[in-house]
């Protein structure tokens, strides 16, 4: 089983940035890919960006390249998800997720963290 956890959430101003941490526990071993995904109130969750356990598979959906990048520290089970000139839209819990493989469907992972609250004041 693996255990995700988010943080670095938080309120911030538009044109601030963020740097959000997803830390793994647990059967480490099993994950292949990490996804960030991002859910407004009364929204389904959306596709934020995901990397392969290894560093490689960058994958960004066009609404995210170039304000998030994504980055992985494998010696202490950490991705990070860092946002750049955040805009109010950018509103959300932002969760992350273990799966088997890159991928923007959020089917495609089996273990999620709780999420990590962004706020973004105008």
């Amino acid at each position: 089983q693996v255990q995700l956890v988010e943080s670095g959430g938080g309120l911030v101003q538009a044109g601030g940035s963020l740097r959000l941490s997803c830390t793994a526990s647990g059967r480490t071993s099993s994950i292949k890919a990490v996804g960030w995904f991002q859910q407004a109130p009364g929204e389904e969750r959306e596709f934020a960006g995901a990397i392969a356990w290894s560093g490689g598979g960058l994958y960004y959906p066009d609404s995210a390249k170039g304000r998030f990048a994504i980055a992985i520290d494998n010696s202490k089970n950490t991705v990070y998800l860092q946002i750049l000139s955040l805009r109010p839209e950018d509103t959300a819990v932002y969760y992350c997720a273990a799966g088997d493989a890159v991928s923007a469907y959020p089917d495609d992972y089996h273990s999620w963290g709780q999420g990590t609250q962004v706020t973004v004041s105008s």
